[in-house]
């Protein structure tokens, strides 16, 4: 009996890069750094200009340390990685960490800042149930992932959340063209980071206490484990390194 043919993932096709301002918007401190910071750094290569939001500080993050010890230090961390990709402005939004529940209160937060920022593309973290196959992801990172692609929408319209114009002054934000879900098991482009993979590496060392906290876990192993991924995507685009990214259109692509 003939063994059946592995099915063989179709090709990734190039992120849109017309575009010059981004919002990053991720659960965690080092949710970027493991898979998106090479591809940020590319961008702000190229004069685009970036700016993350943490909703939480990680402080729950780190077994052997009080959250009110690793929030500070994971602050700090995050900070410090995201100026080696060229993104100098990190903002914590300090939503609590391991229990985030999607809802108005994450939404009105994320729409917040996408109006004070104003972007052209909003990058966030995979937001489906699994990372493909049967790994599932983990809650926080869907409750910000899904509360960030309907926040998008939410800071366009200035009937949702009133508030952030009446009592803050914040003028309605309908120019997002389109969401990047990084790292989704639904991804159908990619970024090549083969000029900028090292920066990301670099850029997720940074979260030393972070790392030594995971112990001997492949996630404490920035680079083979970074590589892996973005080899398998580089694959799919015809380069060496590749980052993935699901893409929501909020408008029609040109």
């Amino acid at each position: 009996m003939t063994e059946p043919t592995p099915e063989v993932p179709p090709p990734f096709e190039p992120v849109d890069e017309d575009w010059q301002t981004a919002l990053a918007v991720v659960a965690h401190p080092d949710d970027m750094e493991y898979g998106a910071a090479a591809a940020v750094a590319r961008w702000t290569r190229q004069g685009k200009r970036v700016v993350y939001a943490m909703v939480t500080s990680g402080e729950a993050g780190i077994d052997g340390l009080d959250p009110a010890e690793a929030g500070p230090l994971r602050e700090a961390e995050e900070i410090a990685s995201a100026a080696v990709v060229g993104v100098d402005t990190v903002e914590f939004l300090r939503h609590p960490d391991g229990v985030l529940q999607y809802g108005l209160s994450l939404r009105r937060s994320i729409a917040r800042a996408v109006r004070r920022h104003r972007p052209d593309v909003v990058v966030t973290a995979n937001f489906r149930d699994t990372y493909g196959g049967t790994f599932p992801n983990q809650a926080d990172h869907i409750a910000a992932g899904r509360a960030t692609l309907d926040a998008a929408r939410d800071a366009g319209n200035r009937w949702v959340f009133r508030d952030l114009l009446d009592d803050e002054g914040l003028e309605p934000w309908d120019g997002v063209r389109m969401v990047l879900a990084a790292g989704s098991p639904d991804a159908g482009h990619a970024v090549d980071v083969t000029g900028t993979f090292a920066l990301g590496v670099a850029s997720l060392k940074e979260h030393r206490a972070y790392l030594e906290g995971l112990g001997d876990s492949a996630m404490a192993q920035p680079e083979e484990l970074l590589e892996g991924f973005a080899r398998m995507a580089g694959t799919r685009l015809g380069v060496r390194y590749a980052s993935s990214f699901e893409v929501i259109w909020l408008r029609p692509p040109a």
